[in-house]
């Protein structure tokens, strides 16, 4: 969430002036509750993993989401881009919106492909 820092009180109205990460200040009710301090365990996702078993065991607490394995890298009764004698997709990645299930893989009905080039236009 966010934080606050309290700039002053005033127990005649009850009110609390308080500092917002914007830089605004807001008078807040002095009922109004808070934790105090530094949220527990922070900073511990900001180590490199190093290696491969760190990652799964990372996932493997979670869901079954790793290793991520492309479709090329499959046989084709796995996956739609599997199969042929070198990893490549071998036709359009670009797919109608209603393919039935199992065939949507790759750009779900696409209404361009490519890099996008060119920026937007400043107005």
């Amino acid at each position: 969430g966010a934080y606050a820092d309290i700039v002053s009180h005033n127990p005649d109205t009850g009110r609390t002036r308080v500092r917002l990460p914007s830089g605004g200040k807001k008078s807040i009710s002095s009922d109004s509750r808070a934790t105090v301090g530094v949220i527990g365990g922070g900073g511990r996702n900001e180590k490199p993993v190093l290696k491969a078993g760190n990652s799964y065991f990372k996932y493997k607490a979670k869901r079954k989401a790793w290793p991520v394995v492309r479709g090329v890298a499959m046989n084709p009764v796995d996956h739609p881009h599997g199969g042929g004698n070198h990893q490549h997709v071998g036709h359009p990645t670009t797919v109608r919106r209603n393919a039935p299930a199992g065939q949507k893989v790759g750009l779900i009905a696409a209404r361009r492909t490519g890099r996008l080039r060119g920026g937007s236009k400043k107005v």
